[in-house]
C-alpha cells in the first residue's frame, strides 16, 4: 500500500510540473507582422513572458492545485486564459475571409513526413530512458522511422517550389546562429523546469505544492524584470543582453554543481533568482537578433522554423537530461560504493553506530537492527548518488547555455539596432 501511494503521489508531482508550451509561432508572427519595428521590442517582451514566465510559475500554480484539488484540476487551468485569448483575438484581428483554395497548393508530403518523423522522435525522446533506449526493439523501430521520415522531410523542403517550411531561411547568419542558440535555451529552459521538480521530488520528498513554491522564485521576479528589457533595447547591442542573459542563466545552473544531500529549497533560493535574472534578459533580445534579417514575408516561416526548433531542442533536453541523472547516479554509486566496504574502519563504525540506534528504537534482535543498519547504510550511498547524478545535469545544462552564448555572440549587429551606450 505504501508502494502504491509513492508511486501515485510521484505521478501527481511530475504531472504537475511537466514543462508545456502552446503555439508561440503564432505570437511571434503577429508581432513581426503587425508591430511596427519600434514597437517590436514590446511585443517581443510580451511573448517572452509566454515563453518563459509561463513554465516558470505553471508548476507553482500545478503544484497548489494538484495538492489541495486533486491532479485533474490542472487540465482546467488553461480555460480561462483561452477565453480571454479569443476574445482579444476577435475584436483586434483583421477580418479575412477563408482562402480553401490554397489547400491545393499545400505542402502535403512535407507536412505528412514532418509529423510522422517529429511524432516518431518525440515517443522516442519520451519512452527512451524508461525502456533502455536502442535495447528496446519498440524504440529501435520508431528511431529509424524518425530519421528516415525527418531526411525526407529535409530533402523535400530543399526540392519543393512552395515549402511549408523554407529551410533557406537558415543560411542567414543571424537567423541561422540565432535559431541554434533558442534550440540550445529550449533544452535550457525546458530541462531545468523538468529537472528542478524531479530532485526536489525525489531526492528530497518535496510534494507537490512545497516545489511549486520553491518554482515560484524562478517565475516572480521574471514578471518584473522582463517589462525593462525593452528599455534596455533602446540603449544597448541587443547582442550584448543576450550574451550576457545567457551568461547569467549559466552561472545559476553551474550554483547547483556542488549539491549535497541537504541541499533543498532554502539552498535553491539564490540559484533560482539569479536563474529569473538570466531568463528575463535572453528570449527577448534573442528572438530580436534572430528576425532581424527576415523579411516580413517570411516572417511566418521564420517563427515556425524558430520555435519548432527551441520546442525540438526541449524535448532533447529532457530526454537526454533523464538518461544523464540515470547514468551519471549509476556512476557515482558504483565509485561511492567502491569506498564503503566493511574493510574500512570508518564504514564499520557508522553501521555500529546505526545499529544502535535501531536497537534504541525499538528493534530488539540485534541481528535485525544490524541488517536494518546496512540498509540504511546503502540507501545513504543510492541518495548521495543520486543527489551527485542530478548536479551533473546542471552542468550540462550550464554548458549548453555557455555554447549558446557564443552562437550569439557570432551574430552580426542587427540593422537599425541602437548603439551601445558608452
Amino acid at each position: 500500500m505504501d508502494t502504491s501511494r509513492s508511486l501515485q503521489r510521484d505521478r501527481e508531482t511530475r504531472l504537475s510540473h511537466v514543462p508545456r508550451e502552446g503555439g508561440s509561432g503564432t505570437t511571434l508572427t503577429l508581432v513581426l507582422t503587425k508591430l511596427p519595428k519600434s514597437q517590436q521590442p514590446v511585443g517581443l517582451a510580451i511573448f517572452a513572458l509566454s515563453v518563459t514566465f509561463a513554465p516558470a510559475i505553471g508548476p507553482t500554480i500545478g503544484g497548489y492545485l494538484t495538492e489541495n484539488y486533486g491532479w485533474r484540476t490542472i487540465f482546467f487551468v488553461n480555460v480561462p486564459p483561452t477565453i480571454l485569448m479569443l476574445g482579444a483575438l476577435y475584436l483586434s484581428l483583421d477580418r479575412q475571409s477563408m482562402q480553401l483554395k490554397l489547400l491545393k497548393e499545400g505542402d502535403w508530403p512535407g507536412i505528412l513526413t514532418m509529423a510522422i518523423g517529429l511524432s516518431a522522435l518525440q515517443t522516442v525522446l519520451e519512452e527512451g530512458n524508461k525502456d533502455d533506449w536502442f535495447a528496446s526493439p519498440f524504440i529501435l523501430r520508431l528511431a529509424i522511422i524518425a530519421l528516415v521520415s525527418l531526411l525526407l522531410f529535409v530533402s523535400i523542403e530543399l526540392t519543393v517550389e512552395k515549402p511549408l517550411i523554407p529551410l533557406r531561411l537558415l543560411k542567414g547568419r543571424n537567423f541561422g546562429f540565432g535559431v541554434a542558440s533558442l534550440t540550445l535555451v529550449g533544452f535550457a529552459l525546458f530541462g531545468s523546469v523538468y529537472i528542478l521538480p524531479a530532485y526536489l521530488g525525489q531526492a528530497q520528498g518535496y510534494n507537490a505544492e512545497q516545489i511549486g513554491n520553491v518554482l515560484a522564485w524562478t517565475g516572480l521576479p521574471q514578471l518584473l524584470l522582463i517589462p525593462l528589457i525593452p528599455v534596455m533595447m533602446k540603449r544597448f547591442d541587443v547582442r550584448y543582453i543576450a550574451f550576457t542573459g545567457l551568461m547569467i542563466f549559466a552561472y545559476s545552473c553551474f550554483m547547483n554543481t556542488e549539491m549535497s544531500p541537504d541541499y533543498a529549497g532554502d539552498q535553491l533560493w539564490i540559484p533560482n533568482i539569479v536563474r529569473a535574472i538570466g531568463q528575463a534578459m535572453v528570449l527577448t533580445p534573442l528572438s530580436s537578433v534572430t528576425t532581424s534579417e527576415i523579411e516580413p514575408q517570411d516572417a511566418a516561416a521564420a517563427s515556425g522554423i524558430s520555435n519548432m526548433l527551441r520546442n525540438l531542442g526541449g524535448a532533447i533536453g529532457t530526454a537526454t537530461l533523464a538518461t544523464v541523472i540515470t547514468k551519471r547516479e549509476q556512476f557515482h554509486s558504483n565509485i561511492i560504493g567502491q569506498s564503503v566496504t566493511l574493510g574500512r574502519e570508518e564504514v564499520r563504525t557508522r553501521i555500529a553506530q546505526t545499529t544502535d540506534y535501531f536497537i534504541a528504537h525499538g528493534v530488539p534482535d540485534p541481528a535485525a537492527a544490524h541488517q536494518q543498519a546496512i540498509i540504511a547504510l546503502g540507501k545513504a550511498v543510492k541518495h548521495q548518488a543520486l543527489v551527485m547524478g542530478f548536479s551533473d545535469t546542471f552542468a550540462v545544462i550550464g554548458v549548453a547555455l555557455v555554447i549558446a552564448a557564443f552562437a550569439v555572440a557570432l551574430t552580426r549587429k542587427a540593422k537599425g539596432a541602437p548603439a551601445t551606450a558608452h
